[in-house]
């Protein structure tokens, strides 16, 4: 009974992955195979759906959600889980995320690039601040650091947890020249994250944050 649960579990969370991918490509957010997004199916063991790698998000299928457990390795479905399944695996152990979407959008990979030198983006002063988890007032300063991006996965999720752990209170991370990663309690509040982050970082590059500042 408990694996039957586990699977319809999966199913649901996998059909949810596919209308975030869609949607997400259909904003300019995830174009062609870029994006990658998981959900947490079980804690104890940790199993992870996720994308696979090389999927177009904009045509997601139930055959491009496969799942994982801690070590990355697919214990359902077929196909390459996404390269950098090891940094969702990062996130959700450092922050107790249920889910993590990493989208590609053109200003947040254009403003991990000027912002670079500066470790990262600060925003602070907008209202919709507010729709981050535990947010309560525009007067708000969030912090999304900045981490050089790297095909060396081992060493990049190494490097995701050290920022994690040195910036307990930020919402989302941005990797050069890549785009954002942040997450949420379960797929609706990473969802949501994604829509604020991904207005902000707009809102920001386009009032003066091209300019390096």
């Amino acid at each position: 009974m408990a694996s039957e649960s586990s699977s319809l579990a999966g199913l649901t969370i996998a059909t949810r992955l596919i209308e975030i991918g869609r949607q997400f490509h259909t904003r300019g957010w995830a174009l062609g195979t870029s994006g990658n997004f998981s959900a947490v199916v079980s804690d104890d063991p940790l199993r992870l759906a996720i994308t696979v790698s090389g999927a177009d998000k904009g045509a997601l299928g139930h055959r491009d959600i496969v799942e994982i457990d801690s070590n990355c390795q697919v214990v359902s479905g077929v196909g390459r889980p996404s390269d950098e399944a090891q940094l969702h695996v990062a996130v959700v152990k450092d922050r107790g995320a249920k889910a993590v979407l990493h989208t590609h959008s053109v200003w947040s990979t254009m403003l991990s690039e000027v912002c670079a030198a500066n470790g990262g983006v600060s925003i602070e002063g907008y209202e919709m601040l507010k729709g981050l988890g535990g947010i309560r007032t525009h007067e708000h300063r969030e912090w999304i650091p900045i981490i050089d991006n790297s095909q060396n996965m081992g060493e990049l999720s190494h490097q995701v947890t050290e920022t994690l752990e040195r910036n307990p209170e930020a919402h989302s991370f941005l990797l050069r020249r890549h785009g954002l990663y942040t997450w949420g309690n379960d797929l609706a509040e990473a969802n949501r994250h994604v829509e604020i982050l991904e207005f902000l970082l707009e809102v920001t590059a386009r009032t003066g944050g091209l300019g390096g500042g």
